[in-house]
């Protein structure tokens, strides 16, 4: 009988350990990215009492006699199962659609997480809202936006988006032209000419105007043209356009390059541009050509940012240039299960979790990233309390069954009277 009453303490314990799980569950249900968990019970060490025999010739074997000893708790299970997305319309809060963790760090670790609620802190870093733990990833070239995404990720590779600090230039590298040379000019006297004014960056965002002539030729369908600057500016390059007569597209002289030489005194070197001409026509129309884009840009200061799908977070200036700034790491593991929790949302890897493998968002099998959302719990409410009516249960029978072999034990010490 106390054999019984041990398997039954045993079982009260493991069903109070269950149900420590499932009211942790339960409160955290409304907690970013919660991941539930289960208990899972084993049976104890069971007592032999007589073993199995095999069959002989006179008789049948026979089974082993054994009775078990209670119950144990075999492990507790992570349920890593999606949870819902929902729109917090915040720039910096990202969820994960798929697999993979936020990699975050406190300057002397790295911890993974699926919480997504950053902000930014008063350095510009990408920072875990609740820890202040910084958001780890690669950042861009200031000079290019190009991501090396090969680059190892280490406790000091924080995301950082300056608002308002950074200033950004692009100097000017290519010129397209648009419109259209009158093709009924050749019959007039004299040789016509138009000119329009487009404004360029070098490479310190200082701005030149330059003045480009297009001088109708002595030789039908071509037209020349010439470029140049203003203030001090100085401009050398030119070239021939030749148009076919039969449908007034451009034969020759796309593309045509410039060098721009800016004032001595504004300390900057000359660069080159390249002229796009693939836009002008030579019909019967009056004549009428401009610049219709120029990618440089002048001095501007990072104003917002935005997250795509793929991790990158791309700066606005004020200037209208649009950058790279960097790209979110995410981590895989080979056994998400085995991770440990560390509380805050956190997570460690350990021995059974395997090497964290750390890559881009959408690549090698890792989710997305959504902007403007955060993952809830994936604590189904209705499953919980199923378990809690059928923990409650199994604690109730083995009280029982204490009380009772409490009562037959009692009824013993009661024959001696």
């Amino acid at each position: 009988m106390l054999q019984a009453m041990l398997a039954g303490v045993a079982s009260i314990k493991a069903q109070q350990t269950r149900m420590n799980v499932i009211g942790n569950n339960l409160a955290n249900v409304n907690t970013t990215a919660y991941k539930g968990s289960r208990v899972t019970f084993q049976d104890m060490l069971a007592q032999t009492v007589r073993g199995a025999s095999r069959p002989t010739d006179g008789l049948g074997g026979t089974n082993a006699i054994q009775f078990g000893l209670g119950v144990l708790v075999a492990g507790t299970d992570i349920n890593t199962e999606q949870g819902s997305l929902n729109a917090t319309n915040r720039p910096t809060d990202f969820a994960i659609q798929g697999n993979g963790f936020f990699m975050v760090s406190n300057s002397d670790r790295i911890a993974y997480t699926r919480d997504g609620s950053f902000d930014l802190d008063a350095n510009g870093d990408l920072v875990h809202r609740a820890t202040g733990e910084r958001l780890m990833g690669w950042l861009a070239d200031p000079a290019t936006g190009n991501v090396d995404t090969n680059a190892p990720i280490g406790p000091a590779s924080a995301l950082t988006v300056p608002i308002g600090a950074r200033t950004a230039v692009q100097e000017t590298t290519d010129i397209t032209w648009a419109g259209n040379l009158d093709s009924r000019e050749f019959l007039n006297a004299g040789l016509a000419t138009t000119s329009s004014i487009v404004r360029v960056y070098d490479s310190l965002g200082g701005a030149h105007d330059l003045n480009m002539t297009i001088t109708e030729s002595a030789t039908a369908n071509e037209w020349n043209w010439t470029v140049s600057g203003s203030a001090g500016t100085t401009v050398t390059g030119s070239g021939t356009l030749t148009f076919d007569p039969a449908n007034g597209q451009m034969i020759l002289g796309s593309p045509g390059t410039i060098t721009v030489t800016p004032p001595a005194a504004s300390g900057v070197s000359a660069f080159t541009s390249d002229l796009h001409f693939d836009n002008i026509s030579q019909l019967a129309t009056e004549t009428q050509v401009q610049a219709s884009s120029q990618n440089g840009f002048a001095p501007g200061s990072l104003s917002s940012f935005s997250v795509n799908t793929d991790g990158v977070i791309i700066g606005l200036y004020t200037n209208g240039l649009t950058r790279n700034l960097g790209q979110v790491a995410m981590a895989i593991f080979p056994n998400a299960n085995g991770l440990e929790r560390q509380g805050s949302n956190l997570w460690r890897a350990t021995d059974n979790s395997g090497i964290p493998v750390v890559g881009q968002p959408r690549s090698g099998g890792r989710g997305q990233i959504n902007a403007g959302f955060l993952e809830q719990s994936n604590i189904d409410i209705g499953n919980e309390f199923t378990e809690l009516i059928i923990t409650q249960r199994g604690f109730q029978a083995n009280t029982r069954v204490v009380t009772t072999v409490d009562e037959m034990l009692q009824e013993l010490i009661n024959m001696k009277r």
